[in-house]
């Protein structure tokens, strides 16, 4: 049976939300929650905003002509409208958008005989302000968003598994295919399994850290051509028991996260991946990439997936250090002996 995904290889999260009641709360973040829409319900709902509110504004400066009898006296020079030339809904609605949008004609105007249109022409002035200032900010977060830069941040399609300075390490690729870099780089690793306490608890989908070089400051990355990002296989590591027959059993998925800062706008992005357990090749090695050209470095993006079997041991972490420790001590021990022959 096929696991299902924790999290795909382009980074998409595989949980939806169901069942939220406190729906209000997306009101109280209106910004967010506009931001996060899609394109075209964002779309959509800017142009009601501007729409509506002309069309409100609109209604608001017939009701006044109407009332005030603007609309009975058309041609007549004496009498001195709210409004010139304003002679029905449509002609008022132009005039909302003008005085929203500070276009001005100059055929449409408000007149000084009229307190109520006055006091309404500062009201859709302060209004039309913040409604640009609302639907341009969302516009321009949600076009700014730093998301596509993740599209260029690429992980290996296979995570492996092979000694390394005689240590099992678990390892995957990563590279940024653009030339502008990726500030402040860092990555992270979790292993996603589900377990049982000893309570009898069942966790699902129970989340474990993988060090990646958090202590040593190896998980911070110049990330100028791909790297090999490599967990090391100790006794703090969840692999410490895990050989290679009980790998090609084990139901397990290792989410990776790549988080930086685009050089160009500033702003944080984050590019993701995961690994299923059938993605880990037990005693692989990732192909060389980069070779010394004339007076640069040149990356070959063709092999960026590729591996290489290698001699690795089947058996588990804690296995291999034992047997190393149990080497270690007949050598110990043989050395005096020698000695005294």
């Amino acid at each position: 049976r096929k696991r299902q995904r924790y999290v795909e290889k382009d980074g998409k999260c595989n949980v939806q939300h169901g069942n939220v009641r406190e729906t209000y709360r997306y009101l109280t973040d209106i910004f967010t929650t506009l931001v996060d829409l899609k394109w075209r319900f964002s779309l959509l709902i800017f142009i009601l905003a501007y729409a509506l509110t002309w069309l409100f504004f609109g209604l608001i400066w017939w009701v006044i002509a109407y009332s005030r009898g603007d609309l009975e006296h058309l041609g007549d020079h004496s009498w001195t409208p709210c409004v010139n030339n304003l002679n029905g809904f449509v002609s008022a609605f132009l005039f909302s958008i003008e005085t929203e949008t500070t276009i001005g004609y100059g055929h449409r105007v408000i007149t000084e005989k009229c307190p109520e249109g006055i006091v309404l022409l500062l009201l859709q002035a302060i209004l039309g302000s913040m409604v640009n200032a609302f639907m341009v900010g969302c516009m321009f977060v949600k076009i700014s968003q730093p998301n596509k830069r993740a599209e260029t941040l690429v992980f290996s399609s296979h995570a492996v598994v092979s000694l390394r300075d005689d240590r099992l390490c678990l390892m995957f690729r990563v590279g940024d295919l653009r030339d502008s870099h990726i500030v402040e780089a860092s990555i992270r690793a979790k292993l996603i399994q589900s377990k049982q306490t000893q309570e009898g608890e069942f966790i699902p989908l129970d989340q474990t850290d993988l060090s990646v070089g958090f202590e040593t400051g190896d998980d911070r990355l110049f990330l100028v051509s791909p790297l090999i990002i490599s967990h090391e296989i100790d006794e703090r590591s969840p692999f410490w028991d895990v050989s290679r027959g009980q790998l090609e059993r084990d139901d397990f998925e290792i989410v990776v996260i790549l988080e930086g800062m685009v050089e160009a706008t500033g702003m944080t992005c984050q590019a993701r991946s995961s690994y299923l357990a059938d993605e880990v090749l037990w005693g692989h090695r990732f192909t060389p990439l980069l070779s010394l050209e004339e007076g640069f470095y040149e990356v070959d993006y063709g092999g960026f997936h590729h591996t290489v079997p290698v001699p690795t041991p089947a058996c588990s972490a804690r296995q291999l250090a034992a047997a190393a420790a149990r080497r270690d001590a007949h050598l110990y021990w043989s050395i005096p002996s020698r000695l005294d022959e």
